[in-house]
């Protein structure tokens, strides 16, 4: 084979294979076959929904729920605080937050309905109180005088027992003798261990040395709490106090549901004793001052009470059951027991002393 022969054959062998059947690919069968059957086209990775649309649609919707609740913020600004804080006034049931800072106002007027053995605190401020020692707010703990950051707290947690040792102890709130609340006070306060062993050994204490000054106590075999739940609200706040001491002040309002002993009745009345304490007490450095670890000193207290007894002083509370109603010594001098935006003024107030009472506007 001459070379032009030669050359003029593989130039025909190339442009032959150009043009050759070549296999199709097994994606290239499946389509075919899908078109063919009138399916149309098969998903892969590069089908289906459009993922932009969904994305833009998702923005709207969020720039709508957006711009609805800057309107609302606009509309209702008070509103919108009070579902952030818990502080929406206890409408519906709410529970009230914790009381960081001293209120600025007594709280709003609840409906007038007459308290029950089942709901004994409805018609009241205190239905959206905390119960117990859970209404008792304590304050972050820092140095202060003598003690360090831990000493402070435990000062305040042992401060919160005392509170709650005086006004929750189902005990104490029996009659019996308050042995955790003495053990929190410095035994070599002698002005206070005088108190102690006069009020609680008299049975007709003068009203210096009543023990409803710093306990709350009710007789048994005249009346009997509703239930297991005292409702609270207070707080404590604290400061340097003399000679480096830290001083804690207690200020909490206890509200507790009572009906007749022996009365189990359905429709057995129920009152609400409601009282107030205000209570400063001293830790005090052992360098500076005579006292025993763990224990603190009182400086003052100061009590107001509605539903308590205005008579001579016996001890315990006296709720007004039946027609006993409270008699107040003075109409004009009137006192919201759950306004706790004004100090205690025990020269207008309804004291445990029994003297002095006033009308309470409500209970």
């Amino acid at each position: 084979m001459s070379e032009e022969e030669w050359e003029r054959f593989l130039r025909e062998s190339v442009t032959g294979a150009a043009g050759a059947p070549v296999e199709p690919s097994a994606r290239a069968r499946e389509v075919g076959r899908r078109l063919r059957e009138g399916s149309g086209q098969p998903e892969g990775w590069r089908t289906g929904s459009p993922a932009r649309p969904q994305r833009r649609m998702g923005w709207y919707v969020t720039g709508l729920v957006a711009g609805l609740a800057l309107l609302v913020v606009g509309l209702f600004p008070q509103e919108v605080v009070g579902w952030f804080d818990g502080n929406d006034g206890g409408r519906d049931g709410a529970p009230l937050a914790a009381e960081s800072e001293s209120p600025r106002e007594a709280p709003g007027a609840e409906p007038a309905l007459r308290p029950t053995l089942a709901e004994p605190f409805r018609g009241s401020p205190a239905a959206h109180w905390a119960d117990g020692a859970a209404g008792i707010t304590v304050p972050s703990a820092k140095a202060t005088g003598w003690m360090d950051p831990a000493q402070v707290e435990r000062a305040l947690r042992q401060s919160r027992d005392f509170m709650v040792a005086t006004g929750l102890d189902s005990r104490v709130l029996r009659g019996e003798r308050p042995t955790k609340a003495i053990a929190l006070l410095n035994p070599h306060q002698e002005d206070v261990q005088e108190y102690l062993r006069t009020a609680l050994s008299s049975t007709a204490p003068a009203p210096e040395t009543n023990p409803l000054l710093l306990f709350s106590r009710f007789r048994p075999e005249q009346t009997r709490l509703v239930g297991d739940v005292v409702k609270t609200r207070g707080r404590l706040t604290y400061r340097e106090g003399k000679r480096g001491a830290v001083e804690v002040t207690a200020d909490v309002t206890f509200v507790y549901p009572v009906t007749p002993a022996g009365n189990g009745g359905r429709d057995a009345e129920v009152v609400r004793t409601i009282v107030r304490r205000t209570i400063v007490m001293s830790w005090d450095d052992p360098a500076e001052v005579i006292t025993e670890p763990g224990t603190m000193s009182l400086i003052s207290h100061a009590v107001d009470m509605t539903n308590g007894g205005c008579s001579a002083p016996t001890g315990y509370f006296v709720p007004p059951f039946g027609t006993a109603k409270e008699q107040p010594a003075d109409e004009a001098h009137q006192i919201d027991p759950y306004d706790r935006s004004k100090p205690i003024d025990t020269g207008n107030g309804t004291t445990a002393t029994g003297s002095d009472c006033a009308t309470a506007t409500r209970s």
